[in-house]
């Protein structure tokens, strides 16, 4: 069985850093060997939970601008799964929740960006899935719920997204986390090892700073699946760190 997790993806130039997250993913990749990935991804939101089945190998997609040129040199030639595709969309059925199939769309950077830094051969299929940043957390949570059985089947459930994810308050200078940006992860961490789903679900008015931490719910989201996809089992905090003073790298295993 592998466990469910949530990762960080972080900017687009994380795949160029050398690092202790760096490190980290790398180790992740080796040891888990999973048969497939099911992947939710912070850049790809839908009204309608939305699992792509590609044919093939995906194409890039670079939704990012203004980084160094060799990031949009870089191909993940990762390969879609239509029948694990078509599992999702099942398993999502059984429980009464609606999804659609999509049959073109390329790899975004929350999914390569991490994928291609844990499996670098790029030889296990993926499916991304979307999110709706204006569903509720309970509903998101839930999505991960309908799909615990693929964790049987050694399938990667992998949330991918942020915490603290406030673009306006990037400080290419900084060395060291703002005191805002650490409060807020410290009351996400606390909840989540303690598996308080009720307070997490309502975190906008529970937590410090969570206004300021997540001013747009799009990144947080895939944190809700994974957690919904680990049952009642102890969650583990596999990594924190900081760039850019407001950019959170943060790991969950549940």
């Amino acid at each position: 069985m592998i466990h469910p997790m949530f990762l960080c993806h972080g900017a687009p130039d994380l795949v160029l850093e050398d690092n202790e997250y760096i490190k980290l993913l790398r180790e992740l990749g080796k040891n888990l060997k999973p048969k497939a990935v099911v992947l939710f991804t912070a850049h790809w939101e839908t009204e309608v939970t939305t699992i792509s089945s590609v044919e093939g190998t995906y194409d890039m997609i670079y939704d990012f601008y203004g980084f160094p040129a060799e990031l949009y040199r870089i191909k993940y030639p990762a390969k879609g799964s239509p029948q694990l595709a078509e599992k999702v969309k099942n398993l999502l059925k059984e429980k009464q929740i609606e999804s659609n199939l999509d049959h073109t769309r390329g790899m975004d950077h929350g999914t390569w960006s991490l994928l291609s830094i844990m499996f670098p051969e790029a030889d296990i299929p993926v499916v991304q899935v979307s999110i709706n940043p204006f569903r509720s957390k309970e509903e998101q949570f839930q999505i991960g719920e309908a799909l615990k059985p693929l964790a049987e089947e050694d399938i990667l459930i992998l949330g991918s997204g942020s915490t603290v994810h406030n673009l306006g308050d990037l400080n290419g200078n900084a060395t060291k986390p703002v005191a805002w940006a650490v409060e807020f992860d410290d009351w996400i961490i606390k909840k989540v090892e303690e598996l308080n789903q009720n307070d997490l679900f309502h975190y906008q008015s529970l937590a410090p700073n969570a206004r300021m931490a997540v001013p747009r719910e799009e990144h947080i989201m895939p944190l809700f699946t994974a957690m919904g996809s680990g049952g009642d089992r102890t969650p583990k905090l596999l990594h924190r760190s900081y760039a850019y003073g407001t950019f959170t790298y943060l790991g969950f295993e549940f």
